[in-house]
């Protein structure tokens, strides 16, 4: 029994010799090259911009999908400006005739992911604009007795809406 103790109290001896140091370890520090970020090319103030809008099936949701597509194109050298609207499935891209064709726009949308799918492509003069139904209130408020569609349309949270008692 004494040999026990004797052989613990040497190897806890031993285990406080070496694991206790006066000196304090020093974090390593690492060096990491990262990819440099490649910075869009200024605008050509002579240039002849356009605009196209045009469908985009297989989007299913916003941030993921609509925001992925959107970063794309606008890092495409010659876009001014891209919009994807996820709830209309619509993209808006004003770029420059010369850098830029529908069809490189179609496959910069396509080369995200396969199931992308662009649709109905053409140029316009100005962006269409999200369209608010004038019977939104009856909407938000569908099959409700009259004094409830009164309650609802207040606290109605549709877009519409909120334009409508803003107004």
């Amino acid at each position: 029994m004494k040999s026990i103790k004797n052989i613990l109290l040497i190897t806890a001896l031993t285990l406080v010799a070496f694991s206790c140091k006066n000196e304090t370890a020093e974090p390593e520090v690492k060096t990491v090259k990262t990819e440099a970020t490649t910075k869009k090319a200024a605008l050509d103030p002579n240039a002849t911009y356009a605009k196209a809008e045009f469908k985009i099936e297989g989007m299913t949701c916003a941030m993921g999908c609509a925001k992925t597509i959107e970063k794309k194109m606008a890092k495409m050298e010659g876009v001014k400006s891209a919009t994807v609207d996820f709830d209309r499935q619509l993209a808006m891209v004003e770029y420059d005739n010369a850098k830029v064709t529908p069809t490189t726009l179609e496959n910069t949308v396509t080369s995200v992911a396969d199931i992308y799918k662009v649709k109905d492509m053409k140029t316009v003069d100005a962006f269409s604009k999200k369209e608010c139904k004038a019977d939104c209130k009856k909407d938000c408020c569908k099959n409700k007795t009259e004094a409830e569609k009164k309650a609802c349309a207040k606290d109605c949270k549709k877009a519409c809406c909120v334009k409508a008692e803003k107004a």
